[in-house]
Parts: C-alpha cells; structure tokens; sequence
C-alpha cells in the first residue's frame, strides 16, 4: 500500500521547494505520524523534527490540549464566513493576541498564511496614508536578505534574490537597504567594534525621499529565508527610531520569530519596540491548521473608520479568514504558554542550546556560528579564513540533508546554512542528542 501511495506521489504531486528531479529515482520520506518533536515514516523511522515543521510547531506535535480544542470546535461549527459575522474562538483569540503582543497594537485582521499576513500590513499602510491625505507616501522600504513570503507583494518587498530573479517583471518598485549582516558586514567592520554603522543607508534614504515612503518592513533580530542571519537589537531600535523621527510605519514580520521562538513571545520585546504593523502566522496555531493576524494600532483602524460613503473601507479578505477550527487552535496553543509555562522553561533549555553548539566552532567548514533563543544556525564555508562561499553546484545543504536522515534528524538547510528551529518542548536530553547527531554529520563533511 505504502509503496503505491509513493508512486502516486510521484504521479500526481508538486512539492514546494523541491526540484521534483530530485526525486526521480527516490521518493519523499512519507511520515505516517507525530507525537512531541518525532516525526515517524512508514517504514518505522523515527526522525528529531529539528525544524519544527517549517518553523511552524512549538509545543511538539499533537499536544492533546490543542488537539482537543480543535475536535471539540469540529463538533459546532466548521467553518462561516467572516464579513458581516463573527464567533467565539476568533473573539477570544484576537484578545489573547492583543494581552501579549506590545501595548500599541489593539487591532487583529486575519487571514490565513504568512504571506498574507504581510501583504494585508502593505496594504493597510498603503491605504492608511491615501485615507488620511498623505497619498504620496506609496514606496516600501525592505532589507536585503529580507523574506516575507511568496505571494507577489511579498517577493516585491523581500531581498533574496533567488527567490525572486525569475519573477523580477511581475514586482513593483521598492527601495532596498544593506542587511545587517555581522559575518559579512556591508560596512567591512567587526561586531566588537562597531556602530552600527549599517543603518547610514536608511537614514540617508529617509532624509532624501521621506515623504514618498509609506513604510519600512523587516524580520526583527533574525532573517530566517536569507540565512538566518541574527542582527544586533541595537539595529532594530534604530530602525524604529527612524520611523518615528520621518513618519513612516514600522512593519515587523514576526512570523518565524514569533510566539517564543527568540526566549520571549516576540522578537521586537529583546528592543521594547512597538511597531505598527506586526504579522504572524506559523506558530500561532502551533503549527497544527493554516491561520495568520495582523496586529495594528488604534491610529490605523481609525484612519479606515468612516461612512460608507467616503470609500474608506479596507477591501481586502480571505475564504478562511478567522476559520473556528484554526482559531480554536489558536487560543489553544495561547493557553499552553500560561499553563505550561512555556517561556520560563524554555530559558533553561536555551541557554544549554548556545552553550553546546561552540564545539561547531572548531571545524574547519564551519565559518559562523549564530544563534537566539531555540534557533541556531552554522554558515558552511569553503575557506574559513576567507570566508569563500562553497560554491553553489556543490550543493553542501542537500548532502547535510540526506546525512541527516540517516542519523534520524530532520535537517532542512538553506543553501550552506545549516541550522536547528526547535520546539520548545525539547527536553535537554533530546536537545543533547539532537546537537551530538548534527556535529557528527557536519564533522563527517
């Protein structure tokens, strides 16, 4: 039966991120269930989700509270539409995103994925500035490096050019600014002595053409598409600072970084920032339905508040928006982080994580180590000295992969970007297992 299912597979399928060639002569690795951070195959492997499923798990998969929420919300009400109606668990979770998120961001939009998340920020700041007669302000500022999803505005405001070559036509015009990247600094300076001298770009550009510009948009503390780049907190005050001081809208895409994945519930809290937009998705629902929010500020909802007539409503939504089975989840997994104390846990474990992965440091293909909360990552490079890419045709992370499965890890690298997203239910012995697995499969390259 199993092997039929491979065939058709084969016969019928489309992975994301997948060259399907790659599969000519092998199948996917078809995984029956999970339970906690396993994730287990037909054939009765078992393998470390060390990615979380696409960034997405943070309780470890099944957790019985959210599974429970989700099968007693099947028995009520599977789906309605969201314009003109509402229901509880969309109330409730809306309420519980606004408690824990900064003071500032009182308002919730849903939708249903990450990219979305983001493009409703675009929009709604877009609009926010034609509602409130400042109409000029139509360019969006985003970082080199930058990923915020792959629906067409999003690549447009996104900087990795992999990603984007091929559609390039299809995306409107934004500015770009150096990212942050303390390995391969723009400026040429060393971290330890620094001053943050990567943020000239934006203020020059702020200074020249603030008033065309409606906002800036940016993963706070840590790129994850572009390489899992983990910047300075120093950096994202000052980028916050800027926005204030030249009236644009700060947009955080905390859609990876979000719910405890950084040691606290969100990113921009390391900075005290408080944006105006602030997208999620992923770990919302703890990775178990599709579900995204955008949290705005007061000031943003009324610019939209007005008489039908003034043509200021916010046209934009979704068939799933607010789905009652992925919002159940959603308050779900909101609970958990109260009730299981996730966050006060998860320091302890955080701190093994760090402190474990510097024996990485010591071989030779390993050129960067970095980390923040639960994510660390390693930057394979051909001559640590130099710093020299491994070239792209060596396709170093696709062998990491199929090493990795032998050795029961589930390792999805970006390119020569090795790294771990971990649940934050990892248990210290499973971490320690989970980091000596990794070493011997990046030691044996």
């Amino acid at each position: 039966m199993n092997s039929e299912l491979l065939e058709k597979d084969r016969k019928y399928l489309w992975h994301p991120y997948t060259q399907m060639k790659d599969y000519e002569k092998d199948y996917p690795v078809l995984i029956e269930r999970a339970e906690g951070i396993h994730l287990y195959d037909h054939k009765g492997n078992v393998y470390y989700d060390t990615i979380s499923s696409w960034w997405s798990n943070v309780h470890g998969h099944n957790h019985p509270h959210v599974q429970s929420a989700i099968k007693r919300q099947l028995e009520e009400l599977d789906h309605v539409l969201f314009a003109g109606f509402t229901h509880k668990n969309a109330i409730l979770l809306g309420e519980h995103l606004v408690r824990v998120s900064p003071r500032n961001l009182t308002k919730v939009f849903y939708s249903d994925n990450g990219s979305t998340a983001c493009e409703v920020a675009l929009k709604m700041s877009f609009q926010f500035w034609k509602n409130t007669g400042q109409g000029e302000k139509e360019k969006f500022i985003g970082l080199e490096n930058g990923y915020h999803g792959d629906t067409i505005g999003a690549m447009s405001v996104g900087g990795v050019s992999v990603f984007q070559e091929t559609f390039a036509p299809l995306l409107f015009s934004t500015f770009k600014i150096p990212s942050p990247y303390c390995y391969r600094c723009p400026c040429g300076k060393e971290r330890e002595n620094c001053a943050i001298e990567c943020i000239n770009p934006l203020e020059e550009l702020l200074e020249k053409k603030n008033k065309e510009i409606a906002g800036i948009i940016l993963e706070p503390l840590m790129q994850g598409s572009g390489g899992f780049i983990i910047y300075p907190v120093e950096y994202l005050k000052k980028v916050a600072e800027l926005a204030r001081m030249y009236n644009i809208h700060l947009i955080v895409d905390e859609v990876a970084t979000g719910f405890g994945r950084t040691g606290k519930m969100f990113a921009v809290e390391h900075a005290d920032v408080e944006p105006d937009f602030m997208c999620l998705s992923k770990g919302i629902t703890n990775g178990s339905l599709p579900l995204s929010a955008t949290l705005t500020t007061d000031e943003v909802y009324e610019a939209f508040y007005a008489d039908y007539t003034e043509n200021k409503t916010f046209y934009h939504g979704h068939t799933y928006t607010a789905n009652p089975l992925s919002t159940a989840a959603g308050v779900a997994s909101l609970e958990l982080f109260k009730k299981e104390n996730t966050l006060e846990k998860v320091s302890g474990t955080i701190a093994t994580l760090h402190q474990n992965m510097q024996k990485f440091r010591d071989l030779d293909i390993v050129g960067d180590l970095r980390y923040i909360g639960m994510v660390a990552a390693l930057e394979l490079v051909k001559d640590k000295f130099t710093k020299e890419p491994i070239p792209f045709e060596k396709r170093i992370g696709f062998k990491v992969y199929k090493k990795g499965l032998k050795q029961g890890l589930l390792l999805r690298p970006l390119g020569n970007i090795i790294y771990l997203f971990l649940p934050l239910c990892v248990k210290e012995d499973e971490l320690m297992d989970i980091i000596e697995r990794t070493y011997s499969v990046i030691a044996a390259l």
